[in-house]
């Protein structure tokens, strides 16, 4: 799979996987993982699942307007950039975020996060 078609893979899978049953993302961390989130940082999949499971609302909704991609390093990793805006329903405003994920192969065509950080703004 050609870089850009395997970013838009993940991005598609990752938010997916957020929107529907956000405890499922653990699988796409390892131990090493960090994610930086609001200006704090959480190291591990444990910790960054319950963050990201912690979080006030109970449902939402990603729509993806761009996805870019960068090749990182001689092992195969990419840097993947993302914005779009998340909804929440019940009448509230989305919110605009963006996403960059530093990604590690996995093993033929699969990846981890390794670095994971996220600014949402209004």
């Amino acid at each position: 799979m050609d870089p850009d078609g395997a970013a838009k893979a993940f991005v598609d899978h990752y938010y997916m996987t957020f929107d529907t049953n956000r405890a499922a993302v653990e699988g796409l961390f390892k131990e090493g993982s960090m994610l930086t989130f609001g200006g704090e940082k959480f190291i591990g999949a444990a910790a960054i699942t319950a963050k990201l499971t912690s979080l006030q609302f109970s449902s939402c909704k990603h729509h993806v307007t761009t996805v870019e991609c960068q090749p990182s390093g001689p092992a195969g990793g990419m840097l993947v950039f993302v914005t779009g805006t998340m909804h929440f329903g019940g009448g509230e405003p989305p919110f605009k975020f963006f996403q960059a994920f530093h990604l590690i192969p996995a093993e033929p065509e699969n990846f981890y996060v390794l670095n994971n950080y996220r600014v949402n703004y209004e």
